[in-house]
């Protein structure tokens, strides 16, 4: 098989979402799912719908319109402010958009106007993480100018908390948000058929117990993919932690000094040289770089740690094992190591599992941990499956990432 690549358990994907949509169900909120970490691979999509979400979240058009092709039916939202450069696109692809701008508005019904449609609005609030969103204090007037916009139609508001500043959703903020829906259904007499009260950083508040108000939606991506929430990275009870894994190549091993010679600047990305010497150690190089991956978020083999990446190569420092040239070392990856290794053209993807949206065999489950259940291939060599992420020094602690 060709490396590097990402082998993306489909089975485990469907687990999550399935998990999750019944969960939330039982608290009477829906599921938008966010596939923008897997760039709207139409196979995510079909799991995901077959799991029970209520919609798929992408913010750019290129990948709605790649599902369209596909064939996806599900409600197809842009989660990302349009550009006004792509207002008839956005109507010609998505059902729905995230709004902010007057302007835009305006733009918008002009598109639905010149193609005969009609095109859902969520009008984003701002609650204190400082990312897109309307003041509280500007949401009514802003909204009963959308009012009077043809081919709009305003489904309800949405917030987004804890991507810029890292900002908790709370009850005080999830409350705001509730009233700030029933003040412009009562001032306007309308019914918002949606009120989106933010991302996977709401589970810890409505799987605690929170109160839902009039919360019943969430737009979830990393809880689904990744089994984890992204506060403080915990896994989620119950859910798949290792969807993903992301397969490299060592192309050099050898035993070197751990103290470079000659004058020293800084490395090719701004890293500082090494300046402890820690004697002859062996140490491996992968075909893996920055280009692909982002080194910080990768789950180490147990026993190895990160010495640099540049571009094109990762440096592993393997202690006192020789690593044969051709071996494939697997890692975990966290959310921003998943999506840009998504991104790049030069990591394959293989598919493995079902796509009937239901766990299947390897996902074994128990208090938020999952251990990988696949037969080891001769020259692979696997992360640890308790979790434990090493760090640049080689000390081990439980994972955030």
């Amino acid at each position: 098989m060709t490396a590097p690549r990402l082998e993306i358990r489909l089975d485990r994907i469907g687990h999550n979402a399935r998990s999750l949509v019944d969960r939330l169900r039982a608290r009477g909120v829906s599921v938008t799912a966010v596939t923008k970490a897997t760039l709207g691979l139409p196979q995510v999509a079909t799991v995901l719908a077959a799991a029970g979400v209520s919609g798929i979240g992408e913010p750019r058009l290129e990948t709605i319109a790649a599902l369209r092709r596909a064939g996806v039916s599900l409600p197809l939202t842009l989660i990302r402010s349009p550009m006004p450069s792509q207002v008839q696109q956005v109507v010609a692809q998505a059902d729905i958009s995230l709004n902010t701008e007057p302007a835009v508005l305006a733009m918008l019904s002009a598109a639905a106007i010149a193609q005969n449609h009609r095109h859902g609005v969520i009008l984003m609030v701002e609650l204190g993480d400082l990312r897109e969103g309307i003041l509280p204090e500007r949401l009514e007037g802003i909204a009963a100018g959308l009012l009077g916009l043809p081919g709009l139609d305003l489904i309800g508001l949405g917030a987004n908390l804890a991507c810029q500043n890292g900002v908790v959703p709370s009850e005080t903020s999830m409350a705001q948000l509730s009233g700030l829906a029933t003040a412009l259904e009562a001032s306007f007499g309308i019914v918002l058929p949606l009120v989106s009260g933010g991302n996977s950083a709401n589970l810890p508040w409505l799987l605690d117990g929170g109160t839902v108000g009039r919360i019943n939606n969430l737009r979830l991506g990393e809880a689904i993919l990744l089994g984890r929430e992204p506060l403080q990275r915990r896994p989620i009870q119950g859910l798949c932690t290792r969807a993903f894994r992301l397969v490299a190549e060592v192309i050099e091993s050898n035993r070197k000094p751990t103290l470079p010679w000659g004058d020293c600047q800084q490395g090719a990305f701004g890293s500082p040289p090494a300046r402890v010497d820690r004697g002859d150690r062996w140490r491996v190089l992968l075909a893996l770089g920055l280009q692909d991956v982002d080194a910080a978020g990768l789950t180490l083999p147990r026993g190895m740690t990160l010495l640099g990446a540049s571009s094109d190569h990762l440096v592993l420092d393997t202690g006192s094992v020789a690593v044969p040239v051709g071996t494939e070392l697997v890692f975990d990856l966290n959310y921003s190591a998943l999506l840009r290794a998504m991104t790049s053209p030069f990591v394959a993807r293989t598919l493995v599992g079902t796509m009937s949206g239901r766990s299947g065999r390897g996902c074994r489950v128990q208090a938020g941990q999952v251990a990988l259940a696949l037969p080891r291939r001769p020259g692979l060599i696997e992360t640890d499956p308790s979790g434990e992420k090493p760090d640049r020094l080689g000390h081990s602690g439980r994972s955030r990432d």
